[in-house]
């Protein structure tokens, strides 16, 4: 049985704003999972409507069996933590660990054993008799965890607790949280605008953009298969290039014309794609780390660029390079229009110069120009 269901899940605000629009999405019993979505999206307002503290407008939010759309948040069993925890200053962490264990009235025989349960779990026992003030934010975050925790509660519900602090400690705290979910096996959905963090740290993903739901899946069925545009730009480092292209047929073969007229000719293994778009715009979608950059005495902008069954060729000038260590981004431009490849941090080309610009058939995106929906799964490259 799932532990929480969202049907048909709506949230409007006065002015005609729509939060959340016709939400349906599961979360299995042990699950993980990751609401992303740039700010504004939705994914709060679907946390806080999970926790009682928003009301529906419309639809059922059912947790473990039961409807809980018209219960208070004390009567939903649930624990959420904030971006900013909001820790008692006047309180020690053993206070405020056991501090919503007071409000539901439990004994101070019971609290005691939970508050260092939860303390020993996130490596915070030696801190019980400090006070906030005295902790560094790393710390008050695991406290404000810890809270959580304490509660035993049937389902976490984590509000972008990381986004304040620096990239090592982030990293650290998400293993944590990975470690910590693991050992309950107590469900979790966690807030994020940030899809490095979601990739590292979901079993599964739901993508949100302007309060509808985009796309659910695990993180490599999101990165390898995105369902449209959005979803393919939003996941990686960087997201993925698009190419608003047209396809031609000529001579028994099929081309993109890409901005600019830059031509590329497609392998075979693309003509079941491209073929029923013949005549009618097409978005052609690579990520960068799936092209190659091969030196091109002479990169011609106007006639088609041969390419074999292996591989596609797209010509283009390099802008600029930027040397990032492991990596190097080189950004390009074919026919006025930009793009990026992200190569080995040892190779260098030079700014200015012509090159060619290769990706495997099988590495291709195409999405629909008009909807920017993925082209069907019956007509995709086969990986």
């Amino acid at each position: 049985m799932a532990a929480v269901v969202l049907s048909h899940l709506s949230k409007s605000f006065p002015g005609g704003i729509h939060a959340v629009d016709d939400l349906c999405l599961e979360l299995g019993e042990h699950e993980l999972l990751v609401l992303m979505g740039p700010s504004g999206c939705g994914k709060t307002t679907t946390l806080r409507l999970i926790a009682g503290l928003e009301r529906p407008t419309g639809g059922r939010i059912v947790i473990d069996g039961r409807d809980v759309a018209g219960l208070p948040p004390r009567r939903r069993n649930v624990a959420m933590v904030f971006q900013h925890h909001a820790l008692y200053p006047h309180l020690r962490v053993r206070d405020n660990l056991g501090f919503g264990l007071r409000l539901r009235g439990l004994p101070r025989r019971e609290i005691a054993p939970r508050v260092e349960e939860a303390a020993a779990a996130l490596a915070i026992a030696d801190l019980l008799d400090r006070r906030p003030g005295q902790l560094s934010y790393g710390q008050q975050q695991r406290v404000a965890l810890g809270r959580a925790m304490a509660g035993r509660p049937k389902l976490f519900l984590l509000d972008e607790p990381l986004s304040s602090l620096d990239a090592p400690l982030r990293r650290q705290l998400r293993q944590e949280i990975r470690r910590l979910h693991a050992r309950l096996g107590v469900p979790m959905i966690y807030v994020t605008h940030d899809p490095a963090e979601a990739l590292a740290l979901g079993q599964r993903i739901a993508l949100f953009r302007g309060g509808r739901l985009q796309q659910a899946a695990d993180p490599q069925t999101l990165y390898d298969h995105p369902a449209n545009c959005f979803a393919a730009s939003i996941c990686g480092s960087p997201g993925m290039n698009f190419f608003d292209s047209r396809v031609e047929t000529a001579d028994g073969r099929l081309t993109l014309v890409l901005a600019g007229n830059v031509a590329i000719v497609l392998p075979e293994a693309c003509r079941d794609v491209v073929q029923p778009y013949a005549g009618r715009p097409i978005t052609l979608g690579v990520r960068p780390e799936h092209l190659r950059l091969q030196a091109a005495k002479v990169a011609s902008t106007q006639y088609p660029v041969p390419s074999t069954q292996y591989t596609v060729a797209i010509p283009a000038t390099i802008e600029a390079v930027e040397q990032l260590g492991a990596d190097t981004h080189v950004h390009l431009t074919t026919g006025g229009q930009a793009f990026m490849a992200r190569i080995d941090g040892h190779i260098r080309p030079k700014e200015g110069e012509r090159a060619i610009a290769t990706a495997m058939p099988e590495q291709l995106r195409f999405f629909d120009t008009a909807t920017e929906a993925a082209i069907p799964a019956a007509l995709s490259v086969s990986m």
